[in-house]
């Protein structure tokens, strides 16, 4: 008898961990749309390191973006959900810090990337996410 429970047991916790970690992922593809908040960063901004995280030079002035889960070179459209605005960036980064994704920023372009779909002094934007190509 004990001998059944312990089978029992372990395959439901196998059974479990299965559906747990195929609901959790979602493979990367292609048209993949996520939706969320969208900031700006600068090299100016205190924190801001002098290369990304695939270390190339930081650079404001590039249609780049932090974003955690996506392969760098990556490249998606992002669009202003309150204007219609979009931008397409690369990524080349990872971000938001993650005490900001917790409030629901899922990607951070830079400065140059950002004011194309809104004005710098709104700080935070509604957006979608597509990815366009991975690489």
């Amino acid at each position: 008898m004990r001998y059944v429970a312990v089978i029992i047991l372990t395959l439901t916790i196998l059974l479990l961990t299965f559906e747990s970690l195929e609901n959790l992922a979602h493979p990367l593809e292609d048209g993949l749309i996520i939706l969320g908040m969208a900031s700006w960063y600068s090299k100016e901004d205190p924190g801001v390191l002098s290369t990304t995280a695939n270390k190339e030079i930081f650079n404001d002035n590039l249609f780049t973006c932090a974003i955690w889960d996506i392969p760098f070179n990556a490249f998606l459209k992002v669009t202003n959900l309150e204007n219609g605005r979009v931008v397409y960036v690369r990524v080349n980064d990872r971000g938001p810090a993650k005490d900001l994704v917790r409030e629901g920023r899922i990607i951070d372009l830079s400065k140059r990337a950002f004011a194309q779909i809104s004005d710098l002094s709104n700080g935070i934007i509604r957006v979608s996410v597509e990815i366009i190509e991975l690489t």
